[in-house]
């Protein structure tokens, strides 16, 4: 079972977090997994107001629920009152099982929500996918942009940011972008182009040794690595000199990254 909306976004909208993984891409992950049934909970304000054995109840009598897995910290129910302990009681009364299992760590690191989206904050793409287990992703749909890459000789095609998507630091990235199925090398600028007009923030992807309208289309972007902070440059050429850098640098990684997989 997973939510529609994070509980935080009812419980505390005022403090609302941004969010990892949309509800159509939480799918999909778990369906990889082998999962066969995934139910999908609209959390709102009359579902926070549900006591412990109210809210249990339902997922008996809905789900035929015999047995519940949950994290150290974990509790459910109205004022958090269904922790470890009460779940357990409620447990042998209702017919149900209860599995706490510890924090998953790495390196020293708890493999939390809060350590991703540091990871993601400061731009450590290689530390996402060290947690998380596969590279940070963008997909969106390509939009037109002011086409300042192409006069560059660089064209790119350009993903919105949603504002309350975890979006890495503003940058450059190693990438791979996924075309009709077909994986491709890229180079990736998130951010709002300081040497312009400090615009809206973009995904800027541009695809190496690739031609083609891809307007309106799909992308998927996975970020490899981050190459460099995104910078103000003193002139045109100085960019265009430093995006030839980025192109070759960003080749050298991808070659090596394919062939350490």
């Amino acid at each position: 079972m997973t939510f529609a909306r994070h509980p935080q976004e009812v419980l505390a909208p005022q403090t609302r977090l941004p969010w990892l993984t949309n509800i159509e891409k939480k799918l999909q992950l778990i369906r990889c997994l082998g999962v066969n049934m995934v139910t999908v909970f609209p959390f709102d304000s009359s579902v926070a107001a549900l006591s412990a054995r109210e809210f249990l109840k339902i997922t008996q009598e809905n789900l035929r629920m015999k047995g519940l897995i949950i994290g150290p910290d974990f509790a459910l129910g109205r004022g958090r009152e269904g922790d470890f302990d009460a779940l357990c009681s409620l447990g042998r009364e209702m017919g149900f099982t209860v599995e706490k299992v510890p924090p998953l760590v790495l390196d020293g690191m708890v493999v939390s929500s809060t350590t991703v989206r540091k990871a993601i904050a400061l731009g450590d793409v290689r530390l996402f996918q060290k947690l998380v287990g596969r590279y940070y992703a963008l997909n969106g749909e390509v939009i037109r942009g002011a086409e300042r890459g192409r006069h560059l000789g660089f064209p790119t095609a350009n993903l919105a940011l949603p504002p309350e998507r975890a979006t890495p630091a503003n940058g450059v990235y190693a990438s791979w972008a996924y075309i009709h199925g077909e994986r491709c090398a890229a180079a990736t600028n998130i951010g709002v182009r300081p040497t312009f007009d400090n615009g809206q923030r973009l995904a800027e992807v541009y695809i190496l040794d690739f031609e083609g309208d891809i307007y309106g289309r799909e992308l998927c972007v996975e970020l490899v690595e981050k190459l460099r902070d995104e910078l103000r440059f003193s002139s045109v050429d100085e960019l265009k000199e430093q995006m030839k850098l980025d192109v070759l640098k960003t080749k050298e990684l991808l070659v090596a990254e394919a062939r350490a997989k």
